[in-house]
């Protein structure tokens, strides 16, 4: 099966659109499904005939259905670090991932990429990490055949996690250790994350999801050993 056309929802944010760039170096034509249409215009450009910025939200099912419609595969690279009223965990993480998996489903997209965090776990004691947990099993129940990966903590021009600590720590004198002091993180490199992911490819359909494929929540080594082969 070839690969026309990729829909990217969150194709605009931090890894979705390196994600985009990554596909775009091969030539696919690419879908960027984004609440700010000039955000992805700004950033892409209108010129080039295989990229489209279509304005959609995961938090609107008319617009995923718009969104993912003609699509040969689907990449959801939305997330959420902090709510902000109605925008919470469960109705991006959970909610959000799996009306874009219904209607992949139901559009019958053979191909889907759920982008979902390490440690994911439905019995975490941490609001964030329980759904994005449940919101892999949302996916898995709405899109058996989803492929969900799990990127450890991403650096990179612009992030939200070194450069904010780079920052504060040219301003304080000090820095607070957070929790009890053991947590342990191995951050990545988003553009390594990418290219791990090999996001210019999509699965054949009988390809196991992450369970099968070994991606541990430990590991960064581990976490996006995701070979998928275009035909």
């Amino acid at each position: 099966m070839t690969i026309h056309v990729v829909t990217v929802f969150g194709g605009t944010r931090f890894l979705g659109r390196r994600i985009v760039q990554h596909l775009r170096k091969r030539e696919f034509c690419i879908r960027i499904a984004s609440r700010h249409l000039e955000r992805s215009q700004r950033l892409f450009g209108i010129d080039d005939l295989r990229l489209q910025s279509v304005e959609a939200n995961v938090r609107d099912e008319r617009s995923v259905a718009t969104a993912v419609a003609g699509a040969d595969a689907v990449i959801n690279a939305v997330s959420l670090y902090v709510e902000r009223g109605d925008e919470t965990f469960n109705s991006v993480h959970v909610e959000s991932a799996q009306r874009v998996a219904t209607q992949a489903q139901r559009t019958g997209i053979k191909h889907l990429i759920h982008v979902s965090g390490i440690g994911s776990n439905p019995r975490s004691r941490s609001l964030y990490i329980r759904k994005r947990g449940e919101g892999e099993l949302a996916v898995r129940a709405a899109f058996p055949n989803a492929i969900i990966v799990r990127p450890a903590v991403m650096f990179g021009p612009d992030d939200a996690f070194l450069t904010t600590i780079l920052s504060l720590l040219r301003r304080l004198p000090i820095y607070p250790m957070f929790g009890s002091g053991v947590t342990r993180l191995q951050p990545a490199d988003v553009e390594d994350q990418v290219e791990l992911m090999q996001v210019d490819t999509v699965t054949a359909p009988e390809m196991p999801g992450f369970s099968d494929l070994g991606i541990s929540p430990h590991s960064v080594d581990e976490t996006l050993q995701v070979i998928l082969h275009l035909h």
